[in-house]
């Protein structure tokens, strides 16, 4: 009668272990041998006999527990301890571990992975700005926001455009309890415009109702659900919220395993779950569908940077030789083809304020290419740009890479202490010095070309070729002031976009006119205002003469 209760304690125990805790049943995962390990010493405890005998109340052992319960405890220990330490320690796989991110592509021009991009297209929301917005449009409608909370904003493109969006979460169990159809849509926030902010409760005119999610309990929870629906074997991590084109809400969920002992986490697969019904398809990377935008891990390709960077020359390598180490940390960029992207910067070990170069590490395919190019780090930037701005106080968010003209730029914003957004700012990834700040992204972009003009082009002669010349009639000119700094806004005959010059560009600039024949230079970009890099007035010139 004893073993049998004493078999369903521990059966029902490890039930609700195995309920709560979802350890994974596969090799390298010890989540499953710790709950067993616990069962086991119950089960030694409940099978051993003590008596208290004696005028001293001595507690002797009158029956001891099975060789078998005590063998099968000395495994499983040696499973979760031993194991481990000789599987996956770095001095003993310091190749495996270097080798793990894969071939890593030496590239040419990190431009030619970032694609030129329009300045109302930059993104100037970030995650932090984002959670505030969409807190503000939250609070706009009291008897919602009582009920439910903000998620996690996850970072996509959804029709081409940039948007942060995040679902609504129960606010706790009672909550739930009450509201077990789910939590009324998500908040979607523009990352390239902050006036942009959308709370989405229907599509296709019916109501949204996100029934699976982190924060719901039993079988809602999305975790949950998914590994009793046959993911048991397998690593389950990265639980983002993303929506497809039409609106509809997902959870993308990164299918891993431990690919170096009992270490080394390696995306095999991506779980896409509908966020209402809990439908759930499984795909295998490369036949993940192209709207979801991320499947490598944040977290597992800073490792594998990292590592790979680490044991360049394997683990005893005390004197650094070509060691390298991740900058500031890891930034989605979205390239080329609306490909997205890991990037972060590279520095030797021990140099903190130039990079030796830039990593991209496509976020599907783990696809990685390492820009041998020096330049400066994110910290460094952020630095340069605060510190023209100094006496604002103002703090930069993380930069951002962008092809400005050909040239590889760090874009930012600059936030007062209240989160909010005052200026922004553009610096040169190859020289830090060179910075444009503005009230506006218009403002800032022709500061910074301006800068970067007098600067001859020595940061990057390659940008020269996107370069082109005219010579033409001035057909319309006025001048305005911002900042103390006045700047000249012209049309030529027979080119339809607007130019626009500083008297540091040209000291002709001021005195030209209506009629008068002009030779300018610019960078071929997607502005409707364009930046000249040169101006001469030939009219002016052939006065002279004249004289």
């Amino acid at each position: 009668m004893k073993k049998t209760f004493t078999f369903i304690f521990l059966l029902l125990l490890g039930f609700l272990l195995v309920y709560n805790n979802l350890p994974v049943f596969n090799y390298g995962f010890p989540g499953f041998a710790f709950i067993v390990l616990i069962l086991l010493v119950l089960a030694l405890l409940f099978s051993t006999g003590f008596a208290v005998s004696g005028s001293n109340n001595q507690v002797k052992v009158v029956s001891k527990p099975s060789r078998f319960l005590v063998y099968a405890f000395l495994v499983v220990l040696s499973y979760c301890t031993v194991l481990p330490f000789v599987t996956s320690l770095k001095m003993f796989r310091s190749d495996s571990y270097q080798k793990l991110l894969g071939k890593v592509k030496n590239g040419d021009k990190i431009t030619t992975h970032i694609a030129p991009i329009a300045i109302d297209k930059i993104r100037v929301v970030d995650e932090e700005l984002a959670h505030l917005l969409g807190e503000k449009i939250l609070g706009s409608q009291p008897a919602l926001g009582s009920q439910v909370e903000l998620g996690d904003f996850c970072i996509q493109k959804v029709n081409n455009s940039l948007y942060w969006v995040a679902p609504l979460l129960h606010s706790g169990f009672f909550k739930w309890f009450n509201n077990q159809e789910g939590t009324a849509g998500y908040v979607m926030v523009s990352a390239t415009n902050e006036r942009d902010v959308k709370l989405v409760q229907n599509v296709a005119g019916k109501a949204i109702k996100i029934k699976y999610q982190q924060g719901a309990f039993f079988q809602s929870n999305i975790h949950r659900h998914i590994y009793f629906n046959g993911n048991a074997t397998v690593g389950l991590t990265d639980f983002s919220f993303e929506i497809d084109d039409a609106g509809n809400p997902f959870w993308i969920v990164t299918k891993y395993a431990k690919k170096i002992g009992f270490s080394g986490r390696d995306a095999i697969g991506v779980v896409v779950v509908n966020a209402q019904t809990g439908a759930i398809v499984e795909y295998s990377i490369d036949k993940t569908p192209k709207w979801v935008d991320r499947i490598q891990p944040l977290a597992f390709i800073e490792d594998q940077l990292n590592d790979w960077g680490e044991y360049v020359h394997g683990y005893w390598n005390f004197s650094n030789a070509n060691k390298l180490q991740i900058t500031e940390g890891l930034t989605l960029v979205y390239g080329n083809n609306n490909k997205s992207y890991w990037y972060t910067g590279l520095t030797s070990v021990g140099k903190d304020e130039s990079a030796v170069g830039f990593v991209l590490v496509d976020t599907r395919t783990k696809e990685t290419t390492f820009y041998k190019q020096g330049g400066a780090t994110e910290f460094a930037a952020q630095s340069s740009a605060q510190g023209k701005v100094q006496e604002k106080g103002y703090e930069a968010s993380l930069p951002i890479p962008y092809n400005i003209n050909n040239i590889p730029t760090y874009v930012m914003t600059l936030k007062d202490k209240g989160g909010l957004v005052k200026m922004f700012a553009m610096v040169a990834i190859s020289d830090y010095t060179i910075v444009g700040v503005g009230n506006t992204m218009r403002e800032t972009l022709t500061s910074f070309k301006n800068v970067y003009n007098m600067a001859d082009n020595k940061i990057n002669p390659n940008s020269a070729a996107t370069q082109k010349s005219v010579q033409s009639i001035v057909t319309r000119i006025q001048n305005d002031v911002k900042n103390g700094n006045s700047f000249y806004y012209f049309k030529v005959k027979d080119y339809p976009n607007i130019f626009v010059g500083s008297s540091q560009i040209s000291n002709q600039l001021p005195v030209t006119m209506v009629g008068d024949s002009v030779m300018i230079s610019f960078d071929v970009d997607l502005e409707e205002v364009i930046d000249v890099a040169t101006f001469a007035n030939k009219t002016l010139k052939t006065s002279s003469k004249a004289k």
